[in-house]
């Protein structure tokens, strides 16, 4: 039978591993802690810069508004009823005949010919350019203007409805002239064209036959 004995005076023990081990948690979670505060700091003090901002960009439309409220309030009853006419005024200046023009080019059958375009309405909506037009056009073939208008619709650029339609004899032609009725809804890559601008003072351009 053999059995072990320890027969020094002082057994040995390592009391140093303990607490080095303490020593290195308790650091890691030092390291860690700090990491927290100064990630909670850098936070805080981001959203108290965008609060910030916030803030003035609320007291600046708040400003503005109060401003165009004055103004609005400083105009006598005949400058207010302007008002509308001088957004008209704007927006036909932002119409491109030039577009119009080789918009229609596209849009029209080679058979199909323009005799009168008027301009009646010019507005904006989202950034596009819509202009009610009046278009007068010619064809021998009434198939042809329905299919001219079936194709506008589709392309999404046109919009047509006929008004009236008349015969027409002589000069060689025998047809009809119809009368069309057209929401133009420009581009919006070619909306803020001012290539050729529409004089506010005219009430319609005409196109000679």
């Amino acid at each position: 039978m053999n059995n072990s004995l320890n027969l020094a005076s002082r057994p040995f023990s390592n009391r140093i591993l303990p607490w080095a081990l303490t020593v290195i948690i308790l650091f890691v979670s030092l390291i860690g802690l700090l990491i927290v505060v100064q990630l909670t700091t850098s936070t805080r003090r981001e959203a108290a810069l965008v609060e910030g901002q916030i803030t003035q960009l609320k007291q600046r439309e708040h400003n503005l508004l109060d401003t165009a409220k004055q103004v609005q309030q400083s105009f006598t009853p005949e400058q207010q009823q302007g008002l509308p006419a001088a957004h008209e005024l704007v927006d036909r200046k932002s119409f491109s005949w030039s577009r119009l023009l080789a918009d229609l080019e596209t849009s029209l059958p080679a058979n199909v010919k323009v005799t009168r375009i008027a301009v009646r309405e010019v507005t904006r909506q989202g950034g596009q350019t819509i202009a009610q037009l009046e278009l007068g056009v010619f064809a021998k073939n009434p198939a042809t203007i329905s299919e001219m208008i079936n194709a506008m619709h589709q392309e999404g650029i046109f919009e047509a409805e006929i008004r009236t339609q008349t015969l027409q004899k002589g000069r060689g032609e025998q047809g009809t002239e119809y009368e069309l009725a057209v929401t133009y809804r420009a581009r919006s890559s070619y909306s803020s064209e001012n290539v050729a601008e529409v004089d506010a003072s005219r009430k319609e351009s005409e196109v000679p036959r």
